[in-house]
């Protein structure tokens, strides 16, 4: 086991990692962080922050020498600088997990292969390929960049095979996927930390709610059936089991009209329908990825309230500084900034949680709260 007052080091230095250097410090924790933006949320709080690409040869060597384990902020840091750090330093997850899930074909490859459902889908590397895809689907379909998508970016909705085509150039002839559209009743998340050990302790299941891509809101607990929920953590469990995951670890379920549970996708790190369990589990996955790097016990994933999580992004901030105050007078509310020091539309900024009694009245209530935060135009 790595006890406090050893070093941790973070590939990555946006609010993932910024939260993570907060539960690492108040375990007793030093963390460095390697992010190549000097003004990094992550860096500015972390005890050092290496300033240089993820790739750099003496960057990597120095998170070799000096920490005792190392994890990841995001799936897309170069796969063999986790090789390189390996053979010196514990990391969590393994350069192996990560490579299946920072790529589309490998990650939904790997879930057919293991007897995983998901959506009907097709690798794209040609563009002549297109429409034998789109035959075989038969319906409306998405194509989403293999490589380096998130929150909806890299992504089109095309109906015919000339939509299809011009959305492949536009994407600059990248190695794609092409799946079906399905429609949705509900898209719901797990959050599930693995031991080395194998032993797997997973939160309550989130329901999400998406607008252009990128996630809305989380609500805890989820509505749907207790069955469907034990469905989804057991699927979500085995799947780690086949992966021979190490770390924290999010897995997003589609749960369509015709009543199909499919695996959407998968995040070999804490993931932002997690946030909720900062305010309302006994554990949060942060001190929980903590835990899981450092070979403790996993934390207690108990849910201390009904929940809420909020995004807040860059577009509120149009008119100048949102008005806290709406967040801040109310008791129920916790407010979380990332430390960004600009607001672009669509940039996650923060969020905040509104706890209460009831999901139905915690969505009303965080639906006036986010409403009021913007101030009107002068």
């Amino acid at each position: 086991m790595i006890l406090p007052g050893k070093t941790l080091g973070m590939l990555g230095g946006g609010q993932l990692g910024r939260m993570f250097v907060m539960a690492a410090h108040t375990m007793g924790y030093h963390v460095i962080v390697l992010d190549p933006d000097p003004d990094s949320p992550a860096g500015r709080i972390a005890d050092e922050h290496i300033h240089a690409s993820y790739s750099d040869h003496w960057a990597i060597e120095q998170l070799s020498k000096n920490c005792d384990a190392i994890t990841t902020e995001f799936e897309n840091i170069p796969s063999e600088t986790l090789k390189k750090l390996e053979q010196t330093t514990p990391v969590r997850p393994s350069s192996a997990a990560v490579e299946i899930a920072q790529n589309r074909i490998a990650e939904k490859t790997f879930l057919a292969d293991n007897g995983f459902t998901t959506a009907p889908f097709f690798p794209i590397y040609e563009k002549e390929e297109l429409n034998f895809a789109l035959t075989q689907i038969g319906g409306t379909a998405i194509l989403k960049v293999a490589n380096f998508g998130y929150d909806g970016k890299g992504q089109a909705i095309v109906h015919n095979l000339d939509e299809a085509v011009d959305a492949f150039e536009a994407m600059g002839s990248v190695h794609c996927v092409l799946e079906e559209k399905v429609n949705l009743a509900a898209e719901v998340s797990v959050v599930l930390a693995r031991g080395s050990n194998g032993k797997i302790t997973c939160y309550p299941v989130g329901e999400n709610h998406h607008v252009n891509g990128i996630l809305e809101y989380t609500s805890v607990p989820s509505s749907l059936p207790k069955s469907l929920l034990e469905q989804v953590i057991n699927e979500a469990s085995e799947f780690s089991k086949k992966l021979d995951y190490c770390g924290i670890m999010a897995v997003e379920f589609f749960y369509t009209t015709d009543d199909r549970l499919l695996i959407n996708e998968v995040a070999p790190r804490p993931h932002n329908s997690g946030h909720y369990t900062i305010d309302a589990c006994k554990t949060s996955q942060f001190e929980q990825q903590v835990r899981m790097m450092c070979d403790l016990p996993a934390g207690s994933v108990d849910l201390l309230s009904p929940i809420v999580m909020f995004n807040i992004l860059g577009d509120i901030w149009k008119n100048g500084e949102p008005d806290w105050m709406q967040l801040l007078s109310n008791q129920n509310v916790k407010l979380h900034l990332y430390g960004k020091r600009e607001a672009r539309a669509g940039r996650k900024m923060g969020h905040f949680t509104c706890l209460g009694n009831s999901n139905s009245e915690l969505l009303l209530e965080t639906r006036r709260l986010a409403n009021a935060l913007p101030k009107p135009q002068s």
